[in-house]
């Protein structure tokens, strides 16, 4: 059978292969701890599946791209609670089936495949960005990011930047939980507003942040582009900050003239969330109890599991943000073997694309008590110090 090449390039997505391992393991009736995925354990605030079922209609419709103007005021009144920014909910906001398949479908709106345009992303990060220019026909720019895991503008050349059609940056980070701070954030939009650059940051991990390290929550993009949010897109998400990974529902906030794009292109492929679904988000963005609530939970896992590795000498680096412990490692495909090999599952760096090598994610979904039992295999797998 003939494939797409960029499909045949790019081959299986990489932690498909460490789930398959896994489910062996599982399917054996061996125990289990998968730090593998980002799909948390906690059950959905009970609030946010009652607004769903009372939403389900009688008779079944299609939803438009453009989503319930609820949803989108919803959106915008967290915006103006969390950023201090405020946003036309008519003109500046679209809602999209979770964040994947916004930051995958993005480029398609903007790519003009027969100019060469450039997309550029960080790495180590999120594989999608990547995959999503290459389908569309751009040309891809991946930045090795410092010690320090933050893409600051600087990083990137300015011939690079006079090519690009789009960046994306991601704070907090996925994989390492690094933040990006006004600073950079100011001097990113800067330079991508002087080269005709659309700005795409991915801020899904937004609301996870430890309230006791960082002196104030991570920032969002939208409160450096000033009025109107020109040239710049923020991503949002409810799966981490609400627990609806399964319910596919996020956001995308920012300049109206790409967001008139994006619901085009929306429209022609009819990718919109189930209005039941959309009502389930106006009540998880109308309220912020609940998310904070995820925070200490996620604060508590996150203690527990570095400890482990404070204990054996093992540095984690940023990881006071998002869903992500990120650990360095003598060698990152070794530590999962052996890890997994006693039933707990991680991520080598490497998948996450060069710069990634010499580490591990463990991404915080298992249940507290399930990340107390870790600590003991990760011990006895780990216990040679770097």
């Amino acid at each position: 059978m003939r494939l797409n090449p960029v499909l045949a390039e790019l081959g299986v997505y990489p932690i498909a292969t460490i789930q398959h391992r896994a489910r062996e393991r599982r399917d054996a009736g061996l125990p289990l701890i998968d730090f593998s995925i980002g799909d948390p354990r906690e059950p959905t605030p009970d609030f946010i599946p009652a607004a769903l079922r009372e939403a389900v209609p009688e008779i079944s419709q299609y939803p438009t791209a453009r989503g319930l103007a609820e949803l989108r005021v919803a959106v915008a009144a967290y915006v103006s609670r969390r950023f201090g920014v405020d946003v036309d909910a008519d003109t500046q906001i679209i809602p999209t089936s979770g964040s994947k398949e916004a930051i995958f479908n993005t480029p398609f709106a903007f790519v003009d495949r027969s100019a060469g345009d450039v997309v550029i992303y960080p790495t180590p990060g999120y594989p999608v960005y990547e995959r999503g220019a290459l389908f569309a026909g751009a040309e891809v720019h991946p930045v090795v990011l410092k010690d320090d895991f933050v893409l600051r503008a600087g990083d990137i050349p300015d011939d690079v930047w006079e090519q690009a059609r789009l960046a994306w940056i991601c704070s907090p980070h996925n994989p390492t939980g690094s933040v990006t701070q006004l600073a950079d954030l100011e001097g990113l939009v800067a330079k991508a507003r002087a080269t005709d650059t659309l700005l795409l940051a991915d801020e899904c991990y937004v609301d996870v942040y430890e309230e006791d390290v960082l002196a104030e929550p991570p920032p969002s993009v939208l409160q450096v582009a000033g009025p109107g949010a020109s040239g710049v897109l923020s991503y949002l998400s409810c799966s981490k900050r609400s627990g609806m990974t399964g319910y596919r529902s996020g956001a995308i906030v920012g300049d109206a003239d790409a967001i008139s794009a994006l619901a085009q292109l929306r429209s022609t492929t009819g990718t919109a969330s189930a209005e039941f679904v959309q009502s389930a988000a106006v009540a998880a963005w109308s309220d912020d109890v609940h998310a904070a609530e995820r925070r200490g939970i996620f604060a508590e896992k996150r203690a527990i599991v570095r400890a482990a590795f404070d204990d054996l000498g093992y540095e984690t680096v940023a990881s006071h943000a998002g869903l992500y412990l990120w650990v360095k490692v003598p060698d990152d495909l070794a530590a999962t073997d052996a890890l997994l090999a006693e039933g707990v599952v991680v991520s080598p760096g490497r998948f996450f694309g060069p710069g990634g090598e010499g580490h591990i994610r463990l991404a915080l979904v298992p249940t507290v008590d399930e990340c107390a039992e870790a600590v003991d295999v990760i011990k006895s797998c780990l216990w040679e110090a770097p």
